[in-house]
């Protein structure tokens, strides 16, 4: 092997390889050449391409002079020559027998090809021997490995084989069923002297062919035979010892050495960083084990298309070149002895592998030089006594192919081809299975570690491929869980760990899979092994059949006991020629699919799942036990929980700034080992970092999915699981990555979420407690192996389940400040602004929270204290989620907290203070991120503090009763309404939120109504004008009135409606009382009049279109009829009066309406007052018994007791007036008259202790009878006037 070949570290390319097609006219040595064999015709297809060389470009043969004696050897034989590769340091020439795991060192070297590429791997002398099954009787003995659709082919010398075991004890089962299965008195065959001499000549007559001179020069001295044959066996390649490679000291040793990879660009979330050149892991094979064939040791390595057939092939050929001939390839021949077929399908291969046009023949007699042959690739198959059809060595690769990918089924599996000298029948052997049978170590087999890797090799290759197509994670996971099935863990710890890590990676935490190209679906169910091997058609089971005896060398066995441990059977090798005789009816993968639940705890269990057995193998590996606690697995970690005082709220502040202190970048990177013994630096530290991160990811989406489904203390349980991994995560790094940090901030935001939606629902408690106190085996086994690294106590305080709502609450702004905390620092200010806004916003609601809590908690004081006030109930709905959060006050109302009346006790006051300073920092939470509706809100809700400090300060006489309307009511009224109108500024127009603008609409004119409402009804006299008074009432109630949106259709446009007409009702009242004081000022009287009128009017006109109103509506029209007298008696002439009692009596006709209510009301509860309950009736026997439509009874007996009196007063003076009219009457007005007597007698002839239900329908009656002559009587009192 040539030096730069001999150096060349796996993975690495020498400074000959060649990837540029080139034109074989200038390059022997070229990389890209198509071809059509048999006579130039493109009756076969073949292509080849030089991934890697290590030989020097071709240089020129030296022609033999004739009569040159090979069997003298040159001056120069044996030595390094990098033009004859490996040929160089043997005397076997050109490599005629492959190192057993040839396949593998080219595989890791191209492990892009490794999978999907390429269909075979193998050296080239395996694949010619393959070929050639069906014209040798030679014995073939191949290992076969599958890797995807990738088949790699290894020469398994079982007699070598056995003669190792012998001194080692390995494969003796294998010894036996080989002895069983061939002949109990097996031998090996040694070489003949025959043999040995051809090797050495040809050997002598390359390293003549590259002597510059051409020139024989003997070496002094004549080496006999013997000695020739004794060094041939010396540089044969021997079978190597089994594979049971450990992390040995040299291995650690060698760790420092790697090149040292920051923590940086080891971790990136959502990456596959455990692919070995990014983690650097350490070297599997030291130098010895690569000495035994797991080095790509070929001189150069080709993919070579032969027809469909892709294959990565390893030669040593030796290719010469120069002048007319830039590449061909010399032979030496026995010029007795002609070219058979076998000899000319092995140059054309070689030639065809290699892409040389030409063959050189030198032909000798008894080693003595006779001439030269020159002959084309594409004629050798036609040369006498040595023709072939290359048709058929066609069909026959392409049968052995499918023959062996619709047999080799299983990953991980070694299958031994295996045909007997003489043979016909060729048979595949699953040794694995075997070996399972056989209960030996699967360490005993030598593949398995080769194998192993490279399953790892290639699942870590295709894992970065992946990430753009996740069709390929049903490939991954069958690579890697067979990788694992393979490995001891206690030997290769570093190998498992890492697989369970890119097996934890498959899963998608975040999202479930959506198909992929054309809606394949990556579904359920998949199984470990890529092929099912129980859908093989019914000719290859007609292929599996018992095969006959047959002689040779060593006979194949005819016991159908031995035939039936062969997965499948080739009867004879005639078959192969047969076109598609084995052609594979299997697709790729038919059965490989990845194992997706569309539910996330599934998914985040199998990730925890393989995150647990990746610590187990880590922990494993470190050695240092003394130092450990001690813990036991399946004993449960006790999640307490206790209730929170004052005292224990500031221990939590305490807490929360060292879990702050503690979540910040660390400045020096850590030197000493960690708790559990691990050396930072190490592949232990590496691995536990990414398994500790990736079990605190699926924690959060557990406890995010918990909380989806208001299963709040489970959340709490998986979020303190996901801070507890954090915590042994920080405590093993040196330093936090950004996307660490921006990781853990959204662990402390949903923390707060989970504590904010305990505290809104204590009532569940129970359930919560149970839910967060279970705990699954898998979970304690993970805490236990975070217990190796950390105490895991640094977040105690902000995942306990608490019982108080407000230490919930306290603890829940805790986390969402330090959220905050951490995003603004300066390592995360410039990443998440998206993160920054939600925090924010969180932060502002739960700041809204605090706000209402202690607001009610004040409002609650007050209720008890003074059994009354204004109800809360009354004021929008307290938001819960972070979307519609409330609002904050300003510096200068703070100030005016500390004026309060003498009544006010200080708890009261405290509590204001920390309402108003929560909804003030809310406030500005909200306006950091331009949240103009939240804002609103906020203020709304500061206006609603306001309005309670107001009721606070109400004066309270000696007994009890209420007294003035004091200033301090005024003040904070007013201070509320300034909060509302900046409430309206935030949202401008009703378009920028509907829902929030309507409710702050509505309490604006609440506040407006209630300020003159207690004005008008506890007026100040003792400190303002009566006059004053009037005007700051009227004012009060016009702004309240501009506030009632009647036009608008909404759940709350009755309610307008309502208090509209409630307004005009009062300040109708107000003008009439105006009006009944006035003296002296006709004009202002006058005034008064026309303005009682004109609300009284709208009041009425409001109260019948709601209908549900009747109290409201008989008491208005009353009043109006009131002021109608007072008018009457005002007047001196009678036909003034009779106008005035004429439209009294108009107005008082409109009560219909409110006894048509009443009636319908007394009709709907008859049943109720018939049929009393035995421990109702005496309530209900009383005049203000039950109702149970909500109708007042005690109200409308006094609105009747009113009415009925009022009612026969204006009938009576009509008639008076009427009758004493000087003027005839006419014939209208004495019908007029007399309906008015008749409804006046029925009116003086109703029993008083008549039913309620009767005594309306009498008034509904009267009034229906005066209805059609109301206005005619208007029409004649105004003529008679």
């Amino acid at each position: 092997m040539s030096a730069s070949g001999g150096d060349r570290e796996p993975g690495t390319l020498s400074d000959y390889v060649k990837e540029e097609s080139c034109s074989p006219a200038s390059n022997g040595e070229s990389s890209k050449y198509e071809s059509g064999a048999c006579s130039g015709s493109s009756e076969i297809k073949s292509r080849a391409v030089v991934k890697y060389s290590a030989a020097p470009p071709p240089t020129s043969y030296a022609l033999l002079q004739e009569k040159t004696d090979l069997k003298l050897p040159p001056a120069n034989w044996l030595r390094e020559n990098p033009q004859l590769g490996s040929a160089g340091t043997t005397v076997l020439g050109s490599s005629s027998k492959s190192k057993p795991f040839s396949s593998f060192g080219m595989a890791y070297e191209f492990i892009d090809c490794i999978g999907d590429d390429v269909d075979v791997v193998s050296d080239s002398e395996n694949i010619k021997k393959l070929l050639k099954i069906p014209y040798s009787k030679s014995h073939v003995s191949m290992a076969v490995h599958r890797v995807g659709r990738t088949l790699l082919l290894d020469e398994l010398d079982v007699q070598e084989l056995f003669m190792r075991s012998s001194q080692t004890g390995d494969w003796t089962w294998l010894k036996e069923f080989y002895q069983r299965l061939i002949d109990q008195k097996w031998q090996r065959k040694k070489k003949s002297k025959e043999h040995w001499y051809q090797k050495a000549i040809l050997s002598k007559f390359l390293y003549y062919s590259i002597n510059g001179d051409g020139a024989a020069e003997p070496v002094p001295g004549n080496r006999n035979e013997g000695e020739e044959e004794n060094e041939a066996d010396e540089f044969s390649s021997t079978w190597p010892s089994t594979f049971t490679s450990t992390p040995s000291d040299s291995e650690e040793s060698a760790a420092p050495k790697q090149d040292s990879v920051s923590m940086d660009s080891l971790f990136a979330l959502g990456q596959v960083t455990s692919v070995p050149k990014d983690q650097n892991l350490l070297t599997l094979f030291n130098e010895g084990e690569n000495s035994q064939g797991l080095r790509n040791d070929f001189v150069r390595n080709i993919m070579w298309t032969f027809e469909d057939i892709h294959m990565l092939v390893g030669s040593n050929m030796p290719i010469f070149g120069g002048g007319r001939y830039p590449a061909v390839s010399l032979r030496l021949r026995d010029n007795n002895k002609p070219i058979n077929i076998l000899t000319g399908i092995d140059y054309w291969l070689d030639n065809l592998m290699c892409n040389v046009p030409e063959l050189v023949m030198c032909f000798h007699v008894n080693g003595i030089v006779q001439k030269y042959e020159m002959i084309k690739t594409e004629d050798i198959p036609h040369l006498e006594n040595s023709t072939f059809s290359t048709r058929v060595v066609k069909d026959i690769a392409q049968n052995i192919l499918s023959f062996l990918k619709s047999n080799c089924t299983k990953e991980g599996h070694t299958y031994w081809l295996f045909k007997a000298s003489g043979s016909d029948i060729v048979k595949l052997y699953d040794l694995t299975t075997l070996c399972e049978e056989a209960e030996e170590q699967k360490c005993q087999n030598p593949f398995t570690l080769p194998v192993a890797v490279l399953l790892y090799k290639v699942a870590s290759n295709m894992m970065v491929k992946a990430t753009q197509n996740r069709k390929h994670y049903g490939t991954i996971r069958t690579l890697l869980l067979n990788c694992v099935k393979l490995l001891d863990q206690e030997k290769h710890p570093q190998i498992i760990a890492s697989a369970h890590y890119m097996l934890s990676e498959l899963f998608q935490l975040d999202e479930p899979p959506e198909d992929e190209d054309g809606g394949e679906s990556l579904r359920a169910g998949g199984s470990e092994d890529s092929y099912s091997d129980e859908d093989r058609g019914e000719e290859e089971e007609e292929d599996l059949t018992e095969d006959s005896d047959e002689d040779g060398c060593y006979g194949a066995c005819s016991s159908p006991k031995v035939d039936s441990k062969a997965v499948a059977v080739i009867r004879s090798v005639g078959e192969l020629s047969v076109p598609e005789k084995y052609k594979s009816t299997h697709q790729i993968r038919p059965s490989c699919t990845f194992p997706i639940s569309k539910d996330k705890e599934e998914r985040c269990r199998h990730v925890l799942g393989c995150v647990l057995k990746g610590l187990k193998a880590v922990d494993g590996s470190i050695k240092k036990e003394s130092d450990l606690p001690a813990a036991d697995p399946n004993t449960p970690i006790p999640l307490k929980y206790e209730d929170r005082s004052a005292s224990g709220a500031c221990a939590t502040e305490k807490g929360i700034s060292l879990l702050l202190e503690r979540a910040g970048p660390l400045q020096e990177n850590q030197k000493h080992p960690t708790r559990s013994g691990m050396i930072p630096g190490s592949w232990q530290h590496h691995m536990k970092l990414q398994l500790f991160l990736k079990a605190s990811k699926a924690y959060f989406v557990l406890s995010d999915a918990a909380t989806n489904l208001l299963k709040y203390g489970r959340a709490l349980r998986y979020i303190k699981l996901a801070l507890q991994c954090h915590d042994a995560y920080c405590s093993v790094s040196s330093s936090l990555h950004p996307q660490v940090l921006q990781f853990h901030s959204q662990c402390l935001s949903l923390c707060g979420d989970i504590q904010l939606m305990l505290a809104q629902n204590a009532n569940n408690r129970a359930a919560y407690l149970e839910e967060y106190s279970y705990q699954t085996k898998e979970d304690q086994e993970i805490l236990h192996s975070l217990h190796r690294e950390s105490s895991c106590q640094a977040f105690t305080m902000v995942t306990d389940l608490a019982m108080d709502p407000e230490y919930q609450l306290f603890v829940s702004c805790k986390c969402y400040e330090a959220a905050y905390e951490l995003l603004v620092s300066g390592v995360l200010k410039a990443l998440a602004s998206d993160q920054l806004a939600q925090v924010l916003k969180r932060l502002g609601n739960i700041r809204n929270e605090m706000g209402v809590y202690y607001m009610n908690q004040a409002a609650a004081m007050q209720t008890e204290k003074e059994g009354g006030g204004e109800r809360l109930s009354t004021l929008i709905p307290l938001p819960v989620c972070s979307s519609t959060p409330p609002s904050p006050l300003t510096p200068l109302v703070s100030s005016r907290l500390t004026l309060v009346n003498r009544s006010v006790s200080v708890a009261e006051q405290e509590l204001w203070k920390k309402s108003f300073a929560f909804f003030e920092k809310g406030m500005k939470d909200f306006e950091a991120i331009a949240d103009s509706t939240n804002t609103a809100l906020l203020l709304c809700n500061t206006g609603r503090l306001m309005r309670i400090c107001a009721q606070a300060h109400c004066a309270v006489s000696d007994d009890q009763s209420r007294g003035e309307f004091s200033p301090e009511e005024a003040l904070y009224y007013n201070k509320a309404i300034d909060y509302y109108q900046r409430a309206m500024k935030a949202l401008a127009s009703r378009e920028s939120h509907a829902a929030v603008w309507d409710s702050v609409n509505w309490e604006l004119s609440t506040t407006y109504f209630t300020l003159a409402t207690l004005l008008q009804d506890y007026a100040p006299l003792s400190r303002k004008a009566q006059e004053q008074i009037e005007r700051e009432v009227t004012e009060a109630m016009l702004k309240s009135l501009k506030y009632c949106d009647l036009q608008t259709e909404s759940a709350r446009q009755p309610l307008y409606q309502y208090r509209a007409a409630t307004i005009h009702h009062r300040l109708a009242s107000m003008y009439h009382s105006c009006y009944r004081n006035q003296v002296g000022d006709e004009h202002l009287r006058k005034q008064h009049r026309s303005l009682a009128e004109l609300h009284y009017s709208k009041a009425v006109r409001l109260f019948l279109s709601l209908k549900d109103a009747p109290c409201e509506l008989l008491r208005t029209l009353l009043e109006w009829v009131a002021f109608a007298e007072f008018t009457m008696a005002g007047q001196s002439s009678s036909g003034a009066k009779l106008k005035s009692l004429t439209g009294a009596l108009e107005i008082m006709t409109e009560t219909r309406f409110a006894f048509q209510l009443f009636h319908k009301e007394l009709l709907e509860e008859q049943p109720e007052l018939n049929e009393p309950e035995p421990a109702e009736s005496a309530e209900c026997a009383d005049v203000s018994g039950c109702s149970g439509s909500g109708l007042n009874l005690q109200e409308v007996m006094k609105l009747i007791g009113v009415f009925q009196p009022s009612f026969s007063f204006l009938l009576l003076q009509i008639i008076k007036l009427m009758t004493a009219m000087k003027r005839k009457p006419s014939n209208k007005d004495e019908e007029l008259l007399k309906t008015y007597k008749s409804v006046y007698s029925k009116l003086l002839r109703a029993e008083k202790n008549a039913p309620l239900l009767g005594r309306v329908e009498l008034y509904i009656e009267l009034l229906q009878q005066l209805k059609p002559h109301v206005k005619n009587d208007d029409d004649a009192a105004g003529t008679h006037t």
